[in-house]
């Protein structure tokens, strides 16, 4: 029975990831920062192996890694994900890991392509040159992401701001890309390897349809705002630097048309259809409700 580690496993992939591999009967690791937050997870699955994982600190990842024979590298949106993502490959390879899901970004591959993708991109190309076996997953912007970022201003006021103009995408649900990792981690055999998959949602959405979606969900009336770059800017000012300006870059590239492209990936992959995001609104309406 293989030992998968999962980095990354208390954030929206790594959760759903956790899950979908635990219900597969699998010997389960899953890398978390503080074994508080980690708590959640084993109460959930009480046979997953909970490990404290800092990547600061090489012997966490040592521990972390002994006695494993797949991974899922997830990394986290920091300023430091390329070193990162590259310690953690070198760390697997001296472990004698056998096979790398790696979990990038949609468009990593484009030239010359954004901030946000070249740092993926980095990670890709070291993960290409390690000699371990590798999966790579591009998925596009998470339909989770609406919960996370836009729930509070869709609970009080309606109105789902963002600076996307009329800009399609197509998102994907966090669960559809945890089942497509999960699948290809428990699958024995190479074909797989080598190969670096797109994965989208089933359309290609403007906001005006995800807050159509979120509104019917939620039997509450909900409106998209497009907000201007300099203002989008502005409500970005305490963020650091680098992170407004990669996100506000990925916002026009979305603005423009480039994030619409629809795969049918998760499905061949898994062999169930993605997540529409009239089941996602109606899965999460009571995140985007405001309570009374």
């Amino acid at each position: 029975m293989p030992t998968i580690l999962v980095t990354g496993a208390t954030g929206n992939v790594g959760t759903e990831l956790i899950s979908a591999l635990a219900n597969r009967g699998l010997t389960v690791r899953a890398g978390v920062h503080s074994l508080i937050k980690g708590d959640r997870l084993r109460n959930l699955h009480p046979e997953l192996q909970l490990v404290e994982l800092d990547y600061s600190k090489p012997q966490t990842l040592h521990v972390a890694l002994t006695g494993v024979d797949r991974l899922a590298l997830i990394t986290p949106f920091s300023e430091d994900q390329v070193e990162i993502g590259k310690r953690v490959i070198d760390a697997a390879k001296q472990a004698g890991v056998q096979h790398i899901v790696r979990l990038s970004a949609a468009g990593a591959d484009a030239e010359p392509g954004i901030q946000l993708g070249r740092w993926h991109r980095e990670v890709e190309q070291h993960l290409e040159q390690s000699g371990i076996a590798y999966t790579i997953l591009r998925p596009g912007s998470f339909m989770q992401n609406f919960v996370n970022y836009n729930a509070e201003s869709i609970c009080h006021e309606g109105k789902l701001y963002m600076p996307l103009g009329e800009g399609k995408v197509s998102y994907v649900d966090a669960r559809d890309i945890a089942a497509t990792a999960a699948h290809i981690l428990s699958t024995p055999g190479t074909e797989h390897y080598g190969k670096a998959y797109e994965l989208t949602g089933p359309q290609a959405l403007s906001l005006h349809e995800v807050a159509a979606a979120i509104g019917q969900a939620t039997g509450q009336p909900v409106t998209y705002v497009d907000v201007p770059e300099e203002a989008a800017r502005q409500s970005m000012a305490q963020a650091p630097a680098w992170m407004r300006d990669a996100m506000l870059e990925l916002y026009s590239l979305s603005k423009a048309g480039y994030t619409a492209s629809v795969t049918n990936t998760v499905e061949a992959i898994t062999g169930c259809a993605p997540h529409t995001i009239q089941q996602f609104a109606h899965d999460n309406c009571n995140r985007f409700k405001a309570a009374h």
